[in-house]
């Protein structure tokens, strides 16, 4: 059999690469990999069938965005063309964010992060050094050949759909990690009145919900919320992140200034290792974009509509507590708190399949074979804190599923037994994965801003004949 690439298959069907994609996701086209295992190749005799045939009309057309944020290769996200579990492993969820919403993948000159006898240039928020506003991550949170490495000007070949090297369980364990140097501030005011507005709320309100009562007072305090520019954006984004996480209920002290460490403070009662820590901050740097989720596609129609970065962020956290989305986080911690040890893995599974109910915190719509980004954080959480009891309830689990043959875990598990390893409050993995996804939501939210037209999806008609 023949095996053609992306770029021939797409030009004979007459489609752009996003919706040669797309028929992958639907079974109208077969796909697998080169030899490199980063290359997509598709069937000649597929493709030259389909274009004789004519786009497939079985199903709805489904959506199709451009965006340069995030490509979905085979299990892991790519972040502007740079892999996402590299990033986890080498950098901190502020220099990720800012790369998600500045980076340039076309800018060839990388300097320093910070130069010396710099100070800070963001007056409003307390934010990044000039070089990093404009786009430029730090050269040791790159790969060799991601955007921006001098002498390449693009993504690293196969980086997009369908061009990620496998990952294997055994990967995890983090590096040198680069740190932001400045710390993400919310003013005063505002913080005293996202605080104060949840003094009525009942005292175990999961911290999602507290994260909408935040948002909606940040927002009414910023009177700078209808500027729209990339610049005002990203300085926008710094505020809010930053007051989100520090308006919610302190249950311990911050043992630094980064957002994983005073989201820490807010999450738990009890002081952060450096181990778990760390696996805080990989969380927050893997779950801070996925393409079109649900609720990101939901914030590009808000951004679309011109709504102000506040709106839009509540638009996606309205659709992200959803239990097939963000939520799936919550459902995998009440499962593994079934778990009061391995034994009872078993009869927790079973259970739910009696009941067919979905099993939370397994399976995913897009990485078919495993998600990677799952892979990765539950080897830092057992590099963090080896025999602990609720990875052993967590690895019962996992075995148990795979007894059964049913779907592989996903990032929401791996995250379930963090915070269960972590003694966070209930509902701290969604606030993680809130807070961490706001970063993608933003960026979204600026492409749409700079594209200046609404999205409009038309249905299609099955209601009574019209009269």
């Amino acid at each position: 059999m023949e095996w053609i690439d992306a770029a021939t298959a797409a030009e004979r069907l007459g489609v752009k690469p996003a919706t040669l994609y797309a028929y992958v996701s639907r079974g109208v086209l077969r796909r697998r990999h080169g030899e490199d295992g980063r290359r997509s190749l598709f069937s000649a005799e597929e493709v030259e069938r389909l274009a004789r045939r004519g786009r497939p009309r079985s199903q709805p057309p489904e959506l199709v965005i451009e965006s340069a944020i995030t490509a979905l290769g085979v299990d892991r996200p790519y972040y502007r063309g740079v892999d996402g579990l590299e990033l986890a492993r080498t950098g901190d969820f502020e220099t990720v964010a800012t790369w998600l919403w500045t980076a340039d993948p076309g800018h060839t000159a990388v300097p320093e992060r910070t130069r010396p006898g710099s100070t800070p240039e963001d007056t409003r928020h307390g934010g990044a050094p000039e070089d990093a506003r404009h786009g430029d991550a730090p050269r040791s949170a790159r790969p060799a050949g991601a955007p921006g490495d001098a002498g390449h000007g693009g993504a690293p070949e196969g980086a997009g759909p369908g061009g990620a090297p496998p990952a294997t369980e055994g990967s995890g364990g983090a590096g040198v990690r680069v740190r932001w140097p400045v710390p993400w501030r919310c003013e005063p005011d505002a913080l005293r009145a996202a605080v104060a507005a949840q003094r009525g709320l009942p005292e175990d309100l999961l911290p999602l919900d507290r994260l909408q009562v935040i948002t909606t007072v940040l927002g009414a305090s910023d009177s700078l919320r209808f500027q729209l520019d990339p610049a005002s954006v990203t300085a926008t984004g710094r505020r809010m992140i930053a007051g989100l996480v520090d308006a919610l209920p302190q249950l311990s002290e911050p043992q630094g200034e980064s957002i994983a460490e005073r989201l820490w403070s807010r999450l738990c009662p009890h002081p952060a290792t450096p181990a778990l820590l760390d696996a805080v901050q990989a969380a927050l740097v893997l779950l801070a974009d996925h393409e079109l989720a649900a609720s990101t596609l939901a914030a590009r129609v808000a951004a679309s509509a011109r709504a102000d970065p506040y709106a839009v962020v509540l638009t996606g956290l309205g659709v992200l507590g959803g239990p097939l989305h963000g939520g799936a986080s919550y459902g995998a911690e009440r499962l593994l708190a079934e778990v009061a040890e391995p034994r009872q893995a078993a009869r927790a599974v079973a259970e739910r399949v009696r009941r067919g109910e979905r099993i939370p915190g397994f399976g995913h719509s897009v990485y078919k074979n495993g998600d990677a980004r799952g892979a990765l954080l539950l080897d830092l959480v057992k590099e963090a804190a080896p025999g602990h009891e609720r990875i052993a309830a967590g690895v019962a689990v996992l075995e148990e599923m795979r007894r059964r043959r049913l779907p592989e875990r996903n990032i929401d598990f791996a995250l379930a037994v963090l915070t269960a390893v972590s003694g966070m409050v209930s509902g701290a993995g969604e606030a993680i994965f809130a807070v961490a996804r706001a970063a993608g939501w933003l960026a979204h939210a600026m492409e749409e801003y700079g594209r200046g037209t609404l999205l409009r999806l038309r249905a299609s008609y099955t209601g009574p004949p019209i009269t």
